[in-house]
């Protein structure tokens, strides 16, 4: 088992890991932002008192806030960094040409879903790039050996089977289905397979264990029970390398959904929901085994924070996005009133899941056992 990093170098991590990756969605916004002719007041990266900072020759203040958990564009017309809207009086007429707020609502609507599109697309190039120079996994869906008293074994699996789905998600290569299985330790799964050129299915309760990695951290997977044939990789051109990384990214999205809905559910424990803090500690961990792994980390944090962002929660971009939707079919913007009141619900369910995830992130260190201890 490997020791945990050392503190400045989790520090250190986080903000190598973070600041791009709200660099990049920030971007997104603010390039189809110039693209329609709207102007920025600010580019933020952090909030807070501004620590650093330049402003352009369009007078965009471009900056960075000493609390670096997220960033902002405030836009002209824009009465705070979350794009409420300001009042009409206070827009000149030589603003109004640049105002966020006095374009059509598709194109706000686009300039609101490019930023969560900058992340899914920085994930796409990264694995795009490891495809290229390490090389994709394609072994095949074929069971190789099954494990004596597994749930393959149960369901009557045998080796030469073809794997073509598990839960109704189709498995084109084996490492699709460990990326199925492994989501739903306990769960009972269909299983599509092909034997000897004809279809069929099975039924499949799916054995748990508790794993460990490298740094001692355990974590549950479902297992079926089978074994590949042999591991393949395959090396892709750029040109093919860019497809296969969107499909790659559409599944990691696919599975963020598949836990998001466990959570919801109550299938999966609340408590495996982490914070800014577990996120540190990951960053931290990844780095310290090498650029591999903290830029595959990278992919992962910017596919997870292009999930988030498009969520329906008023403050995310998912928020200003359902706003806009109902604007287009009402033909009329959704009053202010009703704006601000979406938007204090927002902060307060943003704040609470903050909180919730921070207690989370400190439970996992250990904390409340170190503090029950001490009380006893």
């Amino acid at each position: 088992m490997l020791s945990q990093p050392p503190l400045w170098f989790i520090l250190v991590a986080f903000l190598a890991a973070l600041g791009p990756l709200v660099f990049i969605h920030e971007l997104g916004h603010y390039l189809v932002a110039r693209w329609f002719g709207v102007g920025a007041e600010s580019f933020s990266i952090g909030f807070g008192r501004e620590i650093a900072g330049w402003t352009d020759k369009r007078g965009t203040r471009w900056k960075v806030g000493w609390l670096p958990l997220g960033g902002y564009v405030k836009f002209i017309g824009d009465m705070s960094p979350v794009s409420m809207p300001g009042a009409v009086e206070e827009v000149t007429p030589e603003e109004r040409k640049h105002s966020f707020h006095h374009r059509p609502v598709w194109q706000r609507f686009l300039i609101v879903l490019a930023g969560p599109l900058a992340n899914f697309l920085l994930a796409i190039l990264i694995f795009a790039a490891f495809y290229s120079s390490y090389g994709k996994p394609e072994t095949p869906a074929i069971v190789g050996a099954v494990v004596e008293g597994s749930a393959a074994e149960k369901a009557g699996l045998r080796a030469g089977d073809r794997i073509v789905s598990v839960a109704g998600q189709g498995t084109a290569y084996f490492q699709d289905i460990q990326g199925v299985t492994s989501l739903r330790p306990n769960y009972e799964v269909e299983i599509r397979f092909q034997r000897d050129g004809a279809l069929a299915s099975t039924k499949a309760r799916l054995g748990a264990e508790k794993r460990a990695d490298e740094f001692g951290q355990e974590f549950e997977v479902g297992l079926l029970g089978i074994f590949p044939p042999n591991i393949t990789y395959r090396r892709l051109s750029p040109i093919d390398a860019v497809p296969a990384a969107t499909v790659a990214t559409a599944k990691v999205t696919r599975m963020i959904f598949d836990i998001t809905g466990q959570i919801i559910t109550g299938d999966r424990s609340a408590k495996e929901l982490g914070g800014p803090l577990r996120m540190a500690q990951i960053a931290g961990q990844r780095a310290s085994l090498g650029a591999f792994d903290f830029f595959y980390l990278l992919a992962m944090f910017s596919i997870n924070l292009g999930f988030i962002n498009l969520l329906p929660v008023p403050m995310l971009d998912g928020g200003h996005l359902a706003l806009y939707t109902i604007e287009a079919v009402r033909r009329r913007p959704v009053s202010l009133q009703a704006q601000e009141w979406a938007f204090r619900g927002g902060l307060a369910f943003i704040l609470g899941l903050l909180l919730f995830t921070t207690l989370n992130d400190l439970g996992s260190f250990g904390l409340w056992e170190r503090v029950g201890g001490l009380i006893g």
